[in-house]
């Protein structure tokens, strides 16, 4: 007979898997770290794309968003009814395209089609790692967990960035993207069938011991959605905070390369600067998430929102590679203090048992947030004729999302 499994809760108690799940989401943002810097520099020189086509380069930024958002969307409710792990599982199945697609691309479509596998395997298994670590873990280290799990992916994203420039330098962007890519999946998957366990029936076992009285909730597809979106102004406050947020790494993503290299930066240096910013984002949030379980969250998200925007606008203003990394350190800075704990807001105002799905509904809109954001970034420097206008757009937008959750986000820690 199969002895009863072990459902004790956090971090201690669950050691072994809560890195395991630390790695996967490392994984999953080297992945996506590999196309940044890379692809919107050579877009150009590699895939055909005529200078000036704002609006085309950022489509694979939309096509990410909308894929991305979608599949955050139902990987909650799939995994409530198929398990975590097989839809981690199936995040890096969906994976496996994207290096060969990027090796043969010779138009900018094949880029945009791996781009369509990228954002499920986003979708999937950043969500998977991440609702995960919160079922084995306590509530009151929400915070701690999304810092962790934030400081995991985002380092993937910053390492990847300049490592991948290296590699686009020394093999051409489609061999180095290739070989980088293959490595990370192949390595990624092999680890999730070998080790990861499926963790849902902590997640019961956590409504259970809630001891609120309350059963799963009845809600399904269109109503749980409204609710989850705006069923009360907390919620509303946070998803819309998210949403706005991307604008931020948009831009960073999308237009500060091509800017950093016009005015004299190399490629590699170019990837450098943007990793100061994925790498004071990953780190800081080792010290955020926890202190957001301390101080509050409506301070940090607030001001975390109105640094990027500070941080945004000051790239914009410089020519100068010192000015330009300290202001990329400055929004990794306000994106440390916002990001984990935008993720904590959430789960702070759910039931355990319904945590995967409004988790999910939240990641739709910060992720659609991309899509948003890459096509107001697109609109704004085709009609301006330059991308410099992108930057005061998102400073503006970032600087009245953070007002909003000054004043709408409910109070959800003795300190907010």
């Amino acid at each position: 007979m199969r002895e009863p499994m072990d459902l004790t809760h956090g971090i201690a108690a669950n050691r072994g898997q809560f890195i395991h799940f630390l790695l996967q989401v490392f994984f999953v943002g080297a992945l996506v770290g590999m196309t940044r810097t890379v692809l919107p520099v050579l877009s150009e020189s590699d895939f055909g794309l005529a200078a000036g086509a704002f609006t085309l380069l950022a489509s694979f930024v939309v096509i990410f968003g909308v894929i991305k958002a979608s599949l955050n969307l139902l990987a909650g409710r799939l995994s409530d009814r198929y398990g975590r792990k097989r839809v981690l599982v199936a995040g890096w199945l969906f994976a496996l395209p994207v290096p060969p697609l990027l090796l043969v691309a010779d138009s900018w479509n094949w880029v945009l089609l791996a781009t369509v596998f990228l954002g499920i395997n986003q979708g999937l298994a950043w969500s998977m790692a991440l609702n995960s670590k919160l079922d084995l873990t306590h509530a009151h280290q929400r915070g701690l967990v999304n810092g962790a799990n934030e400081f995991a992916g985002y380092g993937g994203v910053a390492i990847a960035g300049y490592v991948a420039a290296i590699a686009a330098e020394q093999l051409g962007a489609r061999e180095g993207l290739f070989w980088f890519g293959l490595v990370v999946i192949l390595l990624a998957l092999a680890l999730a069938l070998r080790s990861a366990r499926d963790t849902l029936p902590w997640a019961h076992a956590q409504q259970q011991a809630s001891g609120n009285g309350k059963t799963p909730p009845t809600r399904r597809g269109l109503a749980f959605f409204l609710h989850a979106t705006w069923g009360n102004r907390s919620l509303l406050a946070i998803n819309q905070a998210g949403l706005v947020e991307k604008f931020t790494d948009t831009i960073i993503w999308l237009f500060v390369p091509i800017l950093l290299v016009s005015r004299g930066a190399e490629l590699v240096t170019a990837g450098f600067l943007v990793g100061i910013y994925g790498m004071v984002w990953g780190a800081g949030q080792l010290i955020t998430g926890p202190a957001s379980d301390r101080l509050g969250r409506r301070g940090l998200i607030t001001w975390g929102m109105w640094l990027c925007g500070a941080g945004i606008v000051t790239i914009a203003l410089s020519h100068s590679v010192w000015i330009w990394g300290a202001a990329l350190a400055v929004t990794g800075i306000g994106m440390a203090m916002l990001y984990p704990t935008l993720g904590a807001a959430v789960a702070d105002h759910c039931e355990p048992v319904e945590r995967a799905g409004v988790l999910g509904v939240y990641r739709f809109w910060r992720d659609f947030g991309y899509a948003v954001g890459a096509l107001a970034l697109g609109l704004t420097a085709s009609l301006t004729g330059g991308i410099e206008a992108g930057f005061w757009l998102t400073g503006g937008a970032m600087a009245l999302s953070g007002l909003w959750v000054a004043l709408r986000l409910a109070p959800s820690q003795p300190n907010d």
